[in-house]
């Protein structure tokens, strides 16, 4: 079966929390991969969302360790709306 990762940027503007993180995150960048997999039919080919992650900065780790957190697309979605709402 054929897969493929999409990888996208988004950006925070505030501290923000997510349902199953231990502790907010800082604003900033954050990169998000999206993971599908191919369903191949007989004239063209359809991609099913198979799992997003976010790329966060480990809060216990120094330096440059990062932790890779499985998000729910809706869930990422509505923070980065209540993100944009903040003043």
């Amino acid at each position: 079966m054929t897969t493929r990762t999409t990888p996208t940027v988004v950006r925070f503007n505030a501290a923000f929390m997510l349902a199953g993180f231990d502790a907010p995150q800082p604003p900033g960048e954050y990169r998000v991969d999206i993971d599908e997999e191919a369903l191949e039919g007989a004239s063209r080919t359809a991609w099913r969302l198979v799992a997003t992650f976010i790329h966060l900065p480990a809060i216990s780790a120094k330096g440059y360790t990062r932790q890779i957190v499985s998000i729910e697309p809706a869930t990422l979605k509505a923070a980065l709306v209540e993100d944009r709402r903040q003043p």
